[in-house]
């Protein structure tokens, strides 16, 4: 059976440039790599487009010419989670085809505690990017007066890095949007696909509403146990069970 279709392909990136030869795209998920590591290593805080760039092995001016700052590069690596967990939830659907409701909505919830247990910077960076820190500009819009953006680190935004990127402005559609609203839609999508029902209103409210809770409440978990405490998570799943399986049924 074919993956249940997503809302999108793909999530449109926060990059100053999109690539467009594959040594770029290989470059460019190298970078986002090394960054989601240095999250877990060092937190949001003490992470630096310097650092990342020497964990990727690339020229700092590499990692400019995708993103203006540490923020646009967390916001890009937000998207990608994104992206893999709407994979990951199509994928499960697809491989039980005859999954419930309660089933559909263990699958959703499993991926997400999966993804914090083992993907790298997840635990701090799921869908979204930290709050800003004092004195951090907010947005991901390229060309910022900040250091990171500007490149005074001691390298200049092009350095090292001629290959032909597209020229377009990426914006900061990342940082832009509610993150848990873009999760609802995903999960909306795919589980009205799955369970042969229409993705409506009522059932994007309750889908969001859902996401909200499910996110406060791992998150409760994580911070109870770094693994996930075993029964806030069974707590967390009788919830949704109770809430989104009559809408779903």
């Amino acid at each position: 059976m074919d993956p249940v279709p997503q809302t999108r392909p793909q999530t449109a990136p926060a990059l100053r440039r999109a690539p467009v030869q594959q040594r770029s795209a290989e470059r460019l998920a190298r970078i986002l790599d090394a960054c989601a590591v240095l999250l877990d290593e060092t937190g949001y805080e003490r992470l630096s487009t310097r650092a990342v760039a020497v964990r990727a092995g690339v020229p700092i001016g590499s990692v400019y010419r995708f993103f203006g700052n540490k923020r646009a590069m967390v916001a890009a690596l937000a998207l990608r989670n994104l992206d893999r967990y709407a994979e990951r939830v199509s994928e499960r659907l697809a491989a039980t085809p005859l999954l419930d409701a309660h089933g559909a909505i263990d699958g959703v919830l499993d991926e997400f505690i999966a993804m914090k247990r083992t993907v790298p910077g997840f635990a701090l960076v799921d869908f979204g990017v930290p709050a800003a820190l004092p004195g951090e500009a907010s947005d991901s819009t390229p060309g910022n007066t900040s250091d990171e953006a500007s490149g005074t680190e001691g390298d200049t935004i092009g350095d090292g890095d001629s290959e032909g990127e597209g020229d377009g402005e990426g914006g900061s559609r990342g940082e832009a949007e509610d993150p848990n609203r873009l999760v609802a839609e995903r999960i909306c999508a795919l589980l009205a696909t799955h369970l042969g029902r229409p993705a409506d209103e009522e059932l994007h409210r309750k889908v969001l509403v859902g996401v909200e809770t499910a996110d406060a409440l791992v998150r409760l978990a994580f911070r109870a146990d770094p693994a996930g405490d075993p029964a806030l998570v069974d707590e967390t799943r009788l919830l949704l069970h109770a809430y989104l399986g009559p809408s779903l049924s």
